[in-house]
C-alpha cells in the first residue's frame, strides 16, 4: 500500500509552513497528504475552557482551517485529517512509521528552536522510522527552484549513507534538481592508521584521492539507478557540519543521515544533524539508517 507524506500540525506559522511544504511534495511525487493534530485534554479553572469533547471540536476545527488553503491551491490532492488522543512524541513517532515522510515545522536559530530541538523534537527525529522534514517558517515554494540544488553529505562506506543517498536522489528526481554530495574529511591522529588502512591510502594516491574515491564509489549505484539527475561531487577538508553549512545558501533541501545516540538524558540524534538543523535556513531531511 501506497504510504502518505504526514505533516504535523499545531496552529504554529512554522507548522503551516511545514504542511504547505507538505503538500507541494506531495503533488510531486504523486502521494497522498495526511495531516496530524496530537490532542490531549487539558482541564482549565476557566469556565470557557470547555470540556474534553468542547475541546475536541476545536481542534478539528483549527485543523479544518490550516487545511483549507492546500485543499484549494492543489484541488486534485488527496488530502486526510486527524485529530489524534495522546502526546505528541508518541504520536508523531506512530504517524511517522505510517508515512513516507513526517514534515513538521522549526523554529529560527538559538535556544528555543520548538518541534526542532526541544524534548519533542529531539525525541520524534531519534526514534521515527522514516524521513523527518524541518520546515521553518519563511520557507517559499521559490527556493525550490532557480537552479538550487539537493545537498546531502556522505560518510564512511557504500553502506553508511545508502537511506540518505536514496532520498536525496529520489527528491531530486522528483524535483528535476541537481544533487550535491558532500563528503568531509580531517585528518585523523598518526595512531588511526592501521597498516591496511595506510596500503588502502598509498593505492589511491593520498588521503584526498582516497576520500574522492570513496564518495565516487558510494554513489556509483544512485547514479545507475537515477541517470537523469545531474551529481555534484564535492570533497572539501573539515567537520562535516561545516562544510554542509557552508553550501547550504545554495541549497533547496539539506539530506542528512543520523544513527540515534541512547544516552542517560534521553535520545541523541549526533553533532551532525544536530549543528545542521539549528543552523540551516532551508528544509532539512534527517533520515534514519537502514
Amino acid at each position: 500500500m501506497t504510504r502518505p507524506i504526514t505533516a504535523g500540525v499545531d496552529g504554529s506559522e512554522e507548522s503551516l509552513a511545514a504542511l504547505t511544504w507538505a503538500a507541494r511534495e506531495a503533488v510531486r511525487r504523486g502521494l497522498a497528504l495526511r495531516v496530524v493534530h496530537a490532542w490531549r485534554f487539558q482541564p482549565h479553572d476557566a469556565i470557557d475552557a470547555g470540556d474534553p469533547d468542547t475541546q475536541a471540536q476545536w481542534a478539528r476545527e483549527g485543523l479544518a482551517e490550516a487545511t483549507r488553503t492546500v485543499t484549494e491551491r492543489h484541488p486534485a490532492l488527496e488530502v486526510t485529517t486527524d485529530v489524534l488522543d495522546g502526546g505528541p512524541v508518541e504520536t508523531l513517532v506512530a504517524a511517522a512509521a505510517d508515512a513516507e515522510l513526517l514534515v513538521l515545522g522549526s523554529r529560527g536559530h538559538g535556544a528555543v528552536v520548538g518541534f526542532l530541538l526541544g524534548s519533542v523534537g529531539q525525541q520524534v527525529i531519534a526514534e521515527a522510522t522514516s524521513p523527518v522534514v524541518l520546515v521553518r517558517a519563511g520557507d517559499q515554494a521559490s527556493a525550490e527552484a532557480a537552479g538550487r540544488e539537493i545537498v546531502v553529505g556522505q560518510h564512511g562506506d557504500a553502506d553508511d549513507s545508502a537511506a540518505a543517498l536514496r532520498f536525496a536522489f529520489e527528491t531530486a528526481a522528483a524535483r528535476g534538481a541537481t544533487v550535491r554530495a558532500v563528503r568531509a574529511w580531517t585528518l585523523p591522529p598518526l595512531f588511526a592508521y592501521s597498516p591496511a588502512s595506510l596500503k588502502l591510502l598509498d593505492e589511491a594516491g593520498g588521503l584526498e584521492p582516497y576520500e574522492k574515491k570513496a564518495l565516487s564509489e558510494a554513489l556509483r549505484p544512485w547514479r545507475e539507478r537515477f541517470p537523469d539527475v545531474q551529481v555534484v561531487e564535492h570533497v572539501e577538508m573539515g567537520s562535516a557540519g561545516q562544510v554542509l553549512l557552508s553550501v547550504a545558501g545554495r541549497t533547496q533541501l539539506m539530506v542528512v543521515g543520523r544513527r540515534a545516540h541512547r544516552t542517560a538524558v534521553g535520545a541523541r540524534i549526533g553533532s551532525v544533524a544536530h549543528g545542521v538543523l539549528h543552523h540551516a535556513d532551508c528544509p532539512v531531511a534527517v533520515v534514519p539508517h537502514d
